[in-house]
């Protein structure tokens, strides 16, 4: 089932913002095999599909996102789909067409359980993961996930079991100079050439460790800034990332920006806003390694694969970010094998997405 599932899904276009085709597929997928399946509007996007499967114990969310990026130049493979040998190439396959295939396999199998052998199951389907999490945003605040107990998330791992990440913010850095004639540069403040210098000394702040997370990190992702025509260009500004690890609020990030900007004497003025979303901002979250669902999980990886998994951190974002958060439940995140995310030629190894579902199965049973 879970390869059948896999095909159809990366056959559906479904970059971020046009998600309907691939939300209707789901909740039909899932109301023929008898689930009765909510749809929670996402305003501009496609819906949330939600179903319920009652059990007893804990009540776990098992959740995916529908959307993908958009496709880039350089694909030599079909983006729609193209098996060769174990791999499975296309456009969200990894990322997360194969996870939330094997989420959707597990799901039916586990229905066809007792009662008295599974969970309390809530499955959602999200849209916008790869936008603003606008789909897992909706779901937390429509409350519906309230009594969950752990939310477990298939992101592609390679088969590790993730149980934290940084978060991030978006940081606009402008820098205003003074114009003059270009002939007598002295005579102003060239914002180009101070911004230039400014992210060039990025690399001497001190950023706070994390015995798990580590460290965060700067990035420039856009700079502009023009002359009005042979003058001293008096206005800069650059886009730059910023992810953190807990203890690195806005305020932290704010204020070091600032006396970097003192400590190598910026010449004009420097303004530092953060960017604004249409959802909150992505902050960083763990789940302690001892935790009880993360050592039920490492039990269930070892019946079925013969070894507990490699505990990782992610480096960036995602809606796990929001459930561990906002939604303040322990997160696991744990998905199939594969490569090239956001890249030409993306794949994801059929063997290992039906090994993740087994995975799932074993850990849904445990927590009865």
């Amino acid at each position: 089932m879970e390869f059948d599932l896999l095909k159809e899904l990366v056959s559906i276009d479904s970059p971020f913002g046009h998600e309907e085709e691939i939300s209707r597929f789901i909740a039909s997928f899932l109301e023929e095999h008898g689930f009765d399946v909510e749809l929670l509007p996402v305003e501009g996007f496609g819906d949330d599909v939600i179903a319920y499967l009652p059990g007893r114990g804990y009540t776990v969310v098992l959740n995916g996102h529908m959307d993908t990026v958009r496709p880039s130049p350089g694909w030599t493979r079909n983006p729609k789909g193209e098996l060769d040998g174990d791999r499975f190439y296309g456009l969200g396959s990894a990322d997360m067409k194969g996870g939330l295939a094997a989420l959707m396999s597990a799901f039916v199998e586990l229905a066809e359980l007792p009662k008295r052998e599974r969970p309390n199951v809530i499955f959602t389907a999200v849209s916008d993961e790869e936008g603003y999490s606008r789909g897992a945003w909706e779901l937390i605040k429509s409350g519906k996930l309230e009594n969950a107990d752990l939310v477990l998330v298939a992101e592609p791992t390679n088969e590790t079991l993730m149980l934290g990440a940084r978060g991030r913010f978006v940081v606009q850095v402008e820098v205003f100079g003074r114009k003059a004639h270009a002939a007598r540069p002295h005579m102003g403040i060239n914002a180009i050439e101070e911004l230039g210098r400014f992210l060039g000394s990025l690399g001497r702040i001190r950023f706070r460790s994390h015995r798990k997370l580590g460290i965060g990190s700067y990035c420039t992702l856009h700079i502009e800034g023009s002359a009005d025509g042979l003058s001293v260009p008096d206005y800069a500004r650059a886009i730059i990332d910023r992810h953190v690890v807990p203890g690195e609020e806005w305020e932290r990030v704010e204020k070091e920006l600032i006396e970097l900007a003192e400590r190598i004497k910026l010449k004009g003025e420097l303004k530092v806003t953060r960017l604004g979303r249409p959802t909150p901002d992505m902050l960083p979250y763990t789940v302690r390694e001892n935790n009880r669902f993360a050592n039920l999980f490492k039990s269930a990886h070892r019946s079925v694969l013969g070894r507990e998994p490699e505990v990782t951190y992610g480096k960036s974002v995602g809606d796990f970010n929001y459930f561990g958060t906002y939604l303040g439940k322990p997160t696991l995140v744990y998905g199939p094998v594969g490569g090239s995310w956001h890249s030409p030629n993306e794949w994801v190894s059929v063997e290992s997405v039906r090994r993740v579902k087994r995975v799932y199965i074993e850990f849904l049973k445990s927590l009865t």
